[in-house]
């Protein structure tokens, strides 16, 4: 009976466990609550962050102070995630749930795309594969944009551009600014996208005191991507 008995109340305390986990990772709305949905690759997961929050956490944490409801952030983001990835992402079904209970989208996404149609990194590069690159970008980050909207037509989304990892790079600079170029024609044709330019932000800047390497962020960095989307927006 006391075998009984202590099963029992195991099998309890891993229910309950496993129902704490799942709140932790999978946010829920309070009412007047705000929940912000991100998708995007190592930069938005917050990698070189010393806190490991990137700008993601930042942003919760001044819109919060700001503001008086809560924000809930559900960061998807994932490292190494190219523009193909947060489609089979929107896939499945458990983040697809999430899509109408979003009351905003963050996007940023398209450097690992970039980098890895020039072979895994921006050296020696190769105009013709980069081109390819950014077709089938483009084309996925018009997927995307779809279901976002058709999942969810009156959420806003915000669409962060590319920044230029080696701004004193002419070459680099001017691939960033085709790509930016381009993806901002594809959210002048999705309603409620709304374009976060984030290439300007390093421009003229001690790399040093932005960067944690050569291509990731830190604290400071993250903290002027933060500050430019609540720039661009005024959130309520």
């Amino acid at each position: 009976m006391k075998k009984k008995t202590l099963l029992i109340s195991s099998l309890i305390i891993i229910i309950f466990v496993l129902l704490a986990a799942f709140s932790m990772v999978n946010p829920q709305k309070g009412e007047g609550d705000k929940l912000v949905v991100a998708f995007g690759d190592s930069l938005t997961y917050g990698y070189g962050d010393q806190k490991g929050s990137g700008y993601i956490d930042t942003l919760q944490t001044k819109l919060n102070y700001q503001n008086k409801k809560d924000y809930n952030f559900d960061n998807e983001a994932i490292y190494g995630l190219e523009s193909s990835g947060i489609l089979t992402q929107l896939s499945d079904v458990s983040i697809r749930g999430k899509l109408d209970e979003a009351d905003y989208f963050i996007l940023f996404i398209g450097t690992n795309d970039l980098i890895n149609s020039n072979g895994g990194n921006l050296k020696n590069l190769k105009h013709r594969e980069i081109e390819k690159g950014q077709r089938d970008y483009l084309q996925n980050l018009r997927a995307i944009l779809n279901i976002l909207n058709d999942n969810n037509e009156n959420t806003p989304i915000f669409l962060l551009g590319l920044y230029n990892p080696y701004p004193d790079n002419a070459a680099i600079e001017a691939i960033i600014k085709d790509w930016n170029k381009e993806i901002i024609k594809a959210a002048k044709n999705e309603k409620q996208v709304i374009y976060i330019p984030t290439n300007d932000l390093f421009k003229g800047k001690d790399k040093q005191q932005y960067f944690s390497d050569s291509l990731h962020l830190n604290d400071k960095g993250y903290n002027l991507i933060a500050d430019r989307i609540l720039k661009n927006y005024k959130f309520e």
